[in-house]
Order: C-alpha cells, then structure tokens, then sequence
C-alpha cells in the first residue's frame, strides 16, 4: 500500500499548478463578480491535452485514469479556482464516459476528438424539475419517427447550457407505465439546437462563471445514428458515469478545503492583535488543524476509490463516502477560513467568503448527503430500505 504519488503523477500536478498561474484568485473574483463562462482558462487546458486526459489515446485523450483526473481536478480547485474552475472542465472527464464504453468507433471519432480539443462543449442533461433523483421516473419524451427521435420535455441545473453546443441527453422512450425495472430510458448525445431548445439561467448564489440552467426541449429532433447503445438501457449506461462524478467532486471538494485552510493560515501568521498574532493562540490554531485532518482523511477515500475504479472492482461505497466526507471536511474548511479572518472573512478581498459559497455545491451535488448515508446503510450495513 502506497500513498505517495508516482513521478508521473506529481508531474500531472506540478504542470497543472504552472498551467493556473495566470488565473489566480483575482480572475476568479472578477469571474464570480461579473459572470461569463472562463473561455481563456477552458482553451488553455484544451491546448495543453488535459481535458481528455481519462479519453482514450486513439481518439487524441491522454488514456490516463480516475486517479489522475481526480488529481488534476483537485489541483485546479487548491489553486483559488475552487468549484468555478473545477466545473468548467467537469463535464469532460465523466460526461462522455458512457460513449467511451458503449459508443459505436463511429460515435467515437465523431464525437471524442472535438471534445478532448476544446472545440466542443457539452451539458449532462438528466436532471428534471419533478423528479430530481429519482431519475427512473424522467418525464421527458422521445418518440421515433423513422430515422430520428422527436424530443419533447424539461430539465433542471443543467450546468454550461449556455455555451455549450452538444448535450448528453437521458429521455424517455417507453412511457413509464410500460417500462419494466431500469428499461426505459434512452441515451443520446447529440446537438443543441436552440431553434428547439430554450435555456434559462438560474441566478445562484456562487460560481456565477459556469451557468446552471432550466432547460425546455420542443420537438428537437435526434438522428438514430446519436444515440448510444440500446433503445431502452440508457439509464444502466450512465450508471458508468456517475462513480466517476462522485470521485471527481469529492477531489475537487479537497482541493477547494485546502485552498481555504492555506489562506486561513495565512492570514492567522500575519493579523496580529494583542501584540501578536492571532495564529499563536489556540482557540485559532486548533480548528485549522482540525480541518487539516479531515481533509486528510477524507482524500484517502478519494483516491482509495480512484484506484478501486481504475482497477476495475466495485467502487459505490467508496465513492459515496469520498464525496460524502470531502463535502463535509471542505465545508468545515471554508467555515473555518472565515472564522479566522473574523470580520474580514465577510469580505470579497479576502475570497474565502466565495470559497465558501462555493463549499455548498458538494454538499448538494449530484446527490444529496442524505441519500449518501442511505445508500451505505443498506448497501454496505445490510439495513432494510428507507425510502
């Protein structure tokens, strides 16, 4: 058991920490000030091959694993990027796995390379606004007509519609009265026509740089040839995603703790007050500490994960607690941050009021810590089904 990192994966780190450089604390700010999606910084990460860095190498990725897109986006968000940065590439690593394991070569030289170059940009639209996790009861319709599907229906938090011109799309094509266990529902991945597809912001509270949207589908029409894999099976299809997105929160979540804990320690050394600073006494020492340990933990389950799934053994447990404690440590990090700083914690110069704005996204995202723990009780405790 080894928890040192490779040659190879401290160099993943260190070229990420370089590639950051010029978007630091400040241009992240101005971006959750004023809005606007980071093109710059999603072109610089397509330029130097990060953004296909878990996609096969035929196909231009970097054929790497988990592990080191966890790394990577960990490393973003540790920078100042936080959940602003982080986002901006998300969809990349997990989004377009169900085409790399059950796509067509075609599907697959058509769709992957622009991706990996950044030409493309994607949104996973599962989500629905009556339906929210209960994802086998999706209300959104598509019907065949010959040779293509017509798309009709609604979905919510959609992140990146706004720029994005391709879409992952889960919709139903049996109605669900019909449809029997987890069949039913079909996966495409296809173009955003947005003469058929009509996409609101949904104003929040932070990452103001990556948009989440209400999205409304009328009559979008889907070739055949967009489809991936079966009629019917796309909800076992994006099940391959979905440990993967928690893995990749859940390090990105470490990186924003970690961010947060630096500054707080940083400003606990230099604020002196009663003739000295403020770091020496340990009412402000030993919460940082505190958090410095939970962040350590909980990154062991991270990347314990990462390697389960990059070994190809079962990972569900793993990846569920990974996002569940990282949340959880990254939050207390972020608290902490603010409370160090006291007052000025409450002030945007000092950015760890964003850094906690932000903490709130893995806690809800993608899945609720509330279903996080029912999940391990009856999966790994063996207790009766609560919901």
């Amino acid at each position: 058991m080894d928890y040192l990192l490779s040659a190879e994966q401290e160099q993943i780190r260190s070229a990420i920490e370089k590639l950051c450089v010029p978007f630091d604390d400040d241009y992240w700010a101005t971006k959750d000030r004023e809005g606007g999606f980071p093109e710059d910084f999603h072109r610089a990460l397509g330029e130097a091959g990060w953004l296909g860095i878990a996609m096969p190498e035929e196909y231009g990725g970097a054929g790497l694993g988990i592990t080191e897109a966890a790394l990577m986006m960990q490393t973003i968000a540790s920078t100042g990027a936080g959940l602003s940065g982080a986002s901006a590439v998300h969809m990349n690593i997990f989004g377009l796995h169900p085409v790399v394991v059950f796509g067509t070569d075609e599907q697959k030289r058509r769709w992957l390379p622009p991706l990996i170059q950044g030409k493309d940009k994607a949104c996973f639209a599962v989500t629905e606004p009556n339906t929210g996790l209960n994802t086998l009861k999706l209300a959104t319709r598509a019907v065949r007509e010959g040779d293509h599907y017509v798309v009709t229906g609604q979905k919510v938090w959609i992140s990146t519609a706004q720029v994005a011109n391709k879409m992952l799309l889960l919709a139903r094509t049996t109605p669900v009265e019909e449809a029997k266990g987890t069949d039913g529902l079909s996966l495409f991945y296809t173009d955003l026509d947005r003469s058929h597809v009509e996409v609101r912001e949904i104003e929040k509270m932070g990452r103001k740089a990556v948009d989440s949207n209400q999205v409304f589908i009328d009559g979008l029409r889907i070739p055949v040839e967009d489809r991936i894999g079966e009629e019917g099976k796309g909800f076992n299809y994006i099940l391959h995603g979905l440990n993967p997105e928690r893995i990749l929160i859940a390090a990105e979540a470490i990186g924003l703790g970690r961010a947060a804990l630096r500054r707080a320690a940083e400003y606990a050394k230099e604020r002196i007050v009663f003739d000295r600073p403020i770091g020496q006494n340990q009412g402000i020492q030993h919460p940082l500490a505190k958090s410095w340990m939970e962040l350590e933990a909980a990154n062991l389950m991270v990347f314990k994960a990462a390697s389960f799934y990059d070994s190809g053994r079962q990972c569900a447990a793993e990846a569920n607690a990974a996002k569940y404690l990282a949340a959880e440590a990254c939050f207390h990090a972020c608290e902490n941050a603010i409370f160090t700083h006291g007052g000025m914690g409450y002030a945007k110069e000092y950015h760890v009021e964003r850094y906690l704005r932000e903490s709130w996204i893995p806690r809800l995202a993608p899945v609720s810590p509330q279903l996080i723990l029912c999940f391990i009780a009856e999966k790994v405790l063996g207790l009766a089904k609560s919901y």
